[in-house]
């Protein structure tokens, strides 16, 4: 069962991806791990760094499971992301989730939480 659940995860996710690069969004990332958590896609749009959340909910859509608790290990796994590849205060970033439902429609929110502690 949890096997199916990663597979629909990665499926999910990589939907997400291609959906960003659409955008004219650069992947850098995909399911970066740090000891704080994961983040499931890091991209570059126009200068700002974007870290994402894919969040997929068979009735309703995903943005409610994306909780204070999830986005501060999210924000902690951005700051580590910031050290390690050497990015500085000044190069901005956003937090988006990208929400899809059991009719695999997608909902981009960009901007979806603040930065938290």
């Amino acid at each position: 069962m949890a096997e199916n659940r990663q597979k629909t995860g990665r499926e999910y996710e990589g939907a997400a991806a291609e959906y960003l690069s659409g955008c004219g969004c650069r992947i850098l990332e995909r399911n970066f791990c740090s000891r704080y958590g994961e983040i499931d896609i890091i991209a570059e749009d126009s200068g700002v760094l974007v870290f994402v959340e894919v969040k997929f909910r068979a009735r309703g859509g995903g943005q409610e499971a994306v909780d204070a608790n999830k986005q501060r290990r999210i924000c902690r796994t951005a700051l580590f992301y910031y050290t390690r590849y050497g990015y500085g205060e000044d190069t901005p970033c956003r937090f988006d989730v990208i929400a899809i439902d059991g009719r695999e429609r997608m909902e981009h929110i960009k901007d979806a939480f603040d930065f938290r502690w």
